[in-house]
């Protein structure tokens, strides 16, 4: 099922700018464990062609380091974020205006919190950057096995 959150995302460097802005976030509930939801993204991402570039351990980063921050809660049990490009559809969106290259490149994120998993992405702008956001959400859909 995809579900749109719309959530406030404060990163530090706004944060220290003074500036917070809204992201709309586009999740998908996954049945089955974080390892297996990430296996199932790393592998659908792959059979495209694509090449993940980073895996970022966003999770075991905000676990490793919680206790020195102070921290009383988990965010996440396990927190991944697959970054990766698609030369055709990038060229295509930055043809269309150059300036969609602070998109790229683009993620989908597989997280469990309180022991449900689910994958998702950030909404992308309507116009040619609709295309991404379609590719992203049929790379999910691949590793859902529909």
């Amino acid at each position: 099922m995809r579900k749109p959150l719309t959530s406030l995302a404060i990163g530090s460097a706004m944060a220290l700018a003074g500036a917070a802005q809204a992201q709309d976030v586009i999740t998908f509930d996954f049945d089955g464990s974080f390892e297996d939801a990430s296996f199932a993204i790393e592998s659908a991402i792959l059979d495209r062609g694509l090449v993940i570039d980073l895996v970022s351990h966003v999770g075991d980063m905000l676990n490793r380091t919680g206790e020195d921050m102070g921290a009383k809660t988990t965010i996440f049990e396990h927190a991944d974020i697959f970054l990766f490009c698609s030369a055709a559809i990038s060229r295509r969106v930055m043809e269309a205006d150059a300036m969609n290259i602070v998109h790229c490149p683009y993620s989908i994120f597989v997280a469990e919190r309180d022991g449900e998993v689910m994958i998702g992405h950030r909404a992308y702008p309507d116009g040619p950057m609709q295309e991404v956001e379609a590719m992203l959400d049929a790379i999910i859909l691949d590793a859902q096995g529909r």
